[in-house]
């Protein structure tokens, strides 16, 4: 009742029904005062006066407001969408505040020994998953899935839930709305018809890109674009996709990440900044759970809706499996080449991730 859309009270009445819960929830104090009667009579009340607040104050839908200069148009380009969708992650982490990493050594890809002794992550804060509804999000689907490449998926009701939520909260984000916005301004289609102007429509071509199931192996229905891309699979006795800091993190403090050490950009020469851990862009070699991956590129501290946004923008309005892009993260100039690679006629992600050719100070 109090949640309907006709039947929740205004605002304006919320003053009025606090002191009225309080009020009539007062003549039921015991009359002996009991202490552990009244004290669990008021926790009663706060708990109705929380409802009443929630319901009242019900979150307003995000609206994006953009400067005239970043509203894109049919001509915008990649590379301007892709720093705009920095500008706008306002859930993005701070290096040295919100995590610490330790990247230690440097190593070539093709060695497969350990030059780093300890793990990557030292200090992620954990409020951050509680505090940002969109990573809390994106970390409840991470154990949804099954490494192996061949097992079938099973998706259950409480599953489909966290997918819809993960979808709802990640769309009342700045880089999320300013996809949507840049996919309708390029005309970008998705099945042979044009991408939906309302958001609940653009949440369908995102579940279906991302989260519908497909088959990997050639078998069973194993695999999705997210599950790859963030979660990572095993397969033919190698990890593939697995392009996310946040599982990494996650993986490595339950010890199923082993670390060992980072590679440097293809381009290196003399003018390339150092490797160090205020980086947003990291190329390493790990072992999750035994298995080896030899080179896998990752952006740092970014909020899911940040990689999100980039990848679907790449899917949905290009046809190339690379794209290049200058990514200025401030002081910091990362060349990158993102790629995509297509699955099912292009219905789905098959991978999408970003190649560090070049890092450089500005």
């Amino acid at each position: 009742f109090l949640t309907g859309e006709t039947t929740r009270p205004p605002l304006e009445m919320l003053v009025w029904l606090r002191t009225a819960a309080f009020r009539i929830g007062s003549e039921y104090l015991d009359e002996n005062n009991d202490k552990e009667k009244n004290l669990s009579l008021l926790r009663s009340i706060n708990v109705v006066v929380h409802v009443l607040e929630n319901t009242c104050m019900k979150t307003k839908p995000y609206e994006l407001q953009l400067p005239e200069s970043l509203i894109p148009t049919p001509e915008t380009d990649f590379q301007t969408a892709a720093q705009t969708l920095w500008k706008l992650d306002s859930n993005r982490l701070q290096p040295q505040k919100d995590y610490i990493i330790d990247v230690q050594n440097y190593k070539h890809p093709c060695h497969k020994e350990d030059c780093a002794s300890d793990p990557l992550f030292t200090h992620v804060d954990p409020a951050v998953f509680d505090s940002r509804p969109t990573f809390r999000a994106f970390r409840l689907l991470l154990d949804n899935y099954s490494r192996h490449c061949g097992e079938e998926e099973e998706v259950t009701e409480e599953e489909s839930e966290e997918n819809r939520h993960f979808l709802d909260v990640i769309m009342e984000t700045g880089p999320m709305k300013y996809c949507h916005q840049y996919c309708l301004a390029k005309k970008a289609t998705y099945g042979g018809e044009s991408i939906p102007e309302e958001e609940e429509g653009f949440k369908e071509v995102l579940r279906s890109i991302w989260l519908e199931l497909y088959s990997r192996s050639g078998g069973e229905m194993d695999s999705s674009g997210f599950e790859h891309v963030f979660v990572g699979e095993v397969k033919n006795d190698k990890v593939s996709g697995f392009h996310n800091w946040i599982q990494f993190y996650l993986e490595e403090t339950k010890g199923n990440i082993d670390y060992r050490g980072y590679i440097k950009p293809r381009s290196c020469d003399d003018s390339m900044a150092e490797t160090n851990g205020d980086d947003h862009v990291l190329t390493l070699q790990f072992a999750w759970n035994g298995v080896e991956k030899f080179v896998g590129t990752s952006f740092i501290g970014v909020s899911p809706e940040f990689e999100l946004a980039l990848y679907t923008i790449v899917f949905l309005t290009t046809e190339e499996e690379d794209s290049d892009i200058s990514l200025d993260v401030g002081g910091e100039v990362f060349d990158l080449k993102v790629k995509c690679y297509r699955y099912n006629d292009g219905k789905n992600i098959g991978s999408c991730y970003v190649e560090a050719m070049a890092h450089y100070e500005v």
